[in-house]
């Protein structure tokens, strides 16, 4: 009963201390964080895309710092000497003492990502070839992405094995079709061709451009690509170069100009025979 009041007083003199600090070093993130969204707010120096990555970075940093800082200071007030035995030990045969392995794990890894600039807040990503969507925090233990139907995934750093990035400088559209073999090839190229001088124009200002401003790659075509594919008709190819942020949109425009373009010309594609036979 004594060790129990003796307990209560000691944490009752300590709470305020442990209160105090908690709420200083929540406002010390807050500042650090609301300072850096500040600065890049009135500053130009970089590109808004690697903005946005240096704020999740800091900002993971911080709490982090401030986490752990926080739990060494909470020890060492009800652990006598603390500070000696923190420096006796080790910083390293601490950290594996508490099983964080995994955790250096993810933090190298979240550090290797962000200097080798793989990816950036925002961008549109493949990882493992299992997981697709645009990446909204990078951490140094975890990466999160927010995939199309709106679910967020958050993987662990140091499970990123490979990772395709459709956000670095430019993408090239390409798409393919298959026309059949009743339709002659010259008016096909025709009308491919007027689709492409339309494709231009619509998509002049989503097209990557060289210094000098001139299409690195207009939209064009890439020629037949198959002569008999399935062995049902041609395979014709149309492609061109456009930003890497406006490729979806760009991509989804291709399509619809193609479609309507064959359509108006009646250029006849191929189409899924089913035959059914009755028998009696």
């Amino acid at each position: 009963m004594r060790m129990k009041e003796t307990l209560t007083e000691i944490f009752q003199n300590k709470i305020i201390d442990i209160l105090l600090v908690a709420v200083i070093l929540w406002i010390g993130v807050f500042i650090i964080n609301r300072l850096v969204q500040l600065f890049f707010k009135r500053t130009d120096f970089i590109e808004e895309k690697k903005e946005k990555t240096i704020e999740s970075l800091v900002r993971s940093v911080t709490q982090y710092t401030a986490t752990i800082g926080f739990i060494f200071y909470v020890i060492s007030l009800f652990v006598h000497d603390f500070g000696k035995i923190l420096a006796g030990a080790g910083v390293a045969g601490i950290v594996i003492g508490f099983g964080a392995q995994s955790l250096i794990k993810d933090v190298l890894a979240g550090v290797f990502l962000i200097y080798e600039r793989q990816l950036h807040k925002g961008d549109y990503v493949t990882v493992n070839n299992l997981f697709n969507g645009t990446v909204e925090e990078i951490g140094l233990r975890s990466l999160q992405i927010r995939e199309w139907s709106g679910k967020l995934l958050t993987i662990s750093n140091g499970e990123v094995r490979q990772i395709e990035n459709y956000n670095i400088d430019f993408m090239r559209i390409t798409e393919s079709f298959l026309i059949s073999f009743k339709e002659d090839p010259d008016r096909v190229y025709s009308v491919l061709e007027e689709a492409c001088d339309m494709l231009n124009e619509e998509l002049r200002d989503s097209l990557k451009r060289d210094e000098f401003g001139n299409p690195t790659e207009p939209f064009q075509i890439h020629g037949i690509t198959a002569l008999n594919k399935i062995n049902r008709g041609v395979e014709f190819t149309v492609k061109g170069m456009v930003k890497d942020d406006d490729y979806f949109s760009a991509s989804l425009a291709v399509r619809r100009v193609l479609v309507r373009q064959l359509y108006q010309n009646n250029v006849q594609m191929l189409e899924e025979a089913v035959r059914i036979e009755r028998t009696q």
